[in-house]
């Protein structure tokens, strides 16, 4: 079900992108295989610079590997994501699908609109930013009381500066100890 929803949302916005088809469609008859370990995509580039599901017995033409944990911090920065992931295979077609990739954007506004008007899908989509904004906003202030929580009410945890204090107050003392201990053998030479 998922994978053949892939198919259908990449080339739902590549129909508004000419140029990215006309980048995809000199790589047509190419595979790309999306592996993330659990989750796996095959995709195959068309004629037309449209993708479709490819099968497993069709040779991929390029691999690109990411490990799931990595995932969230591809969507969060497309910008970056190629710098996440392993690629193996046809170099070209990988900077291809990383330059069409990093530049296709979902206009959900323009969606919406078909379906409930310009001025709902505006107030749609600023409502639903207006609660992931809430999200994030939450997410933060939470990750902060917890670690304030183990760091000063509960100390699990111990603040960097707090650790780096403590190893140079360790080094000092062990040099001060080193210096302790030649000035008691030169005494003892000096007996």
């Amino acid at each position: 079900m998922i994978r053949s929803t892939i198919p259908a949302a990449i080339n739902h916005l590549l129909t508004r992108e000419q140029w990215a088809r006309d980048k995809l469609a000199k790589h047509a008859g190419k595979v790309a295989v999306f592996d993330a370990g659990v989750v796996s995509v095959r995709l195959k580039v068309a004629a037309d610079g449209m993708v479709q599901a490819a099968s497993a017995d069709e040779m991929p033409s390029v691999t690109i590997r990411a490990k799931l944990s990595d995932l969230p911090l591809i969507v969060q920065n497309r910008e970056h994501a190629f710098s996440y992931v392993q690629i193996e295979g046809d170099a070209d077609f990988a900077n291809t699908v990383s330059q069409v990739s990093q530049s296709l954007r979902w206009e959900a506004e323009e969606d919406l609109s078909r379906l409930f008007g310009d001025a709902a899908a505006v107030r749609l989509v600023g409502s639903a930013r207006a609660v992931l904004q809430s999200a994030k906003a939450t997410h933060q202030k939470l990750t902060e009381n917890i670690a304030e929580y183990f760091l000063e009410e509960n100390p699990l945890l111990v603040r960097p500066q707090s650790v780096a204090e403590f190893s140079s107050e360790v080094t000092r003392l062990r040099d001060d100890l080193e210096r302790l201990s030649k000035r008691i053998d030169r005494l003892k030479g000096s007996r």
